[in-house]
């Protein structure tokens, strides 16, 4: 009986990562997060803050993911949307959570500083429960396979550590690499085969150039380590026969 693969989708959410004014740091923070857990992040997207955009994927993916997180989105400004668009997915009022109400006046301490557009961030989906939010107080959302948080890295990594020990994963992946100086023509085929031979283990072929040199890197990954060391050897003597006789092995 193979063990269970758990699959996660990102949706990264923000016209300012897609006009390019602000760059997504946290893709690689959460799979690697996700990849300790046993969780593989399949699939990354990043949407525009357009309701009908938001609703079309976090429905595709929440229906063939386990776990779907979404960044971006759940501050006080006219434009962020996801809370709302949120409960339009799931088919549901926004309505506002007396919790959360509670956890901005903790952070704010005077409730005439929770103007309207504070208040806005207290809102969440029927049905939904909240994700503790120890930086800035507005709390994430979360709501069935769903986990809606910050996109400002720090607020989303706190967020991100109050659920992970409710996520239930798989066998983490392991990642090894063999880095050789022959271009992939060289390598393509025989590379082909091991991957043929070795269905579990998934191998990347990613090419670099350094210091007026090509280098090909190697990436294998897999559950299974024994496996993994095995492919990794054949990879190893393969590009030895090319005629690279020390190849970096990581």
């Amino acid at each position: 009986m193979t063990d269970k693969i758990y699959t996660s989708a990102l949706i990264i959410i923000g016209d300012e990562i897609l006009s390019g004014r602000t760059q997504d740091k946290n893709t690689s923070w959460i799979a690697a997060r996700l990849n300790e857990l046993g969780v593989r992040l399949a699939e990354v997207r990043v949407i525009p803050d357009e309701k009908e955009k938001i609703v079309e994927t976090v429905n595709l993916l929440r229906a063939s993911h386990d776990y779907v997180f979404t960044t971006g989105g759940i501050g006080p400004t006219h434009d962020d949307i996801t809370a709302s668009s949120m409960a339009a997915a799931f088919g549901v009022e926004l309505v506002l959570n007396e919790e959360a109400y509670n956890e901005l006046l903790s952070y704010y301490k005077d409730e005439d500083e929770i103007t309207p557009a504070r208040k806005k961030m207290a809102y969440i989906p029927a049905g939904g429960s909240l994700i503790k939010n120890p930086v800035s107080g507005a709390p994430g959302i979360k709501i069935e396979n769903v986990y809606i948080m910050a996109g400002v890295p720090k607020i989303m990594q706190s967020m991100f550590e109050a659920i992970a020990p409710t996520l239930k994963g798989g066998k983490p992946m392991t990642s090894r690499s063999v880095t050789c100086d022959l271009p992939e023509s060289v390598v393509a085929d025989e590379l082909g085969a091991i991957q043929a031979r070795y269905p579990d283990i998934s191998i990347g072929s990613y090419p670099k150039y350094q210091d007026g040199k090509f280098f090909t890197s190697l990436v294998l990954r897999g559950v299974d380590k024994l496996l993994l060391e095995q492919a990794v050897a054949e990879v190893a003597a393969m590009v030895e026969g090319c005629g690279d006789k020390n190849p970096e092995i990581v």
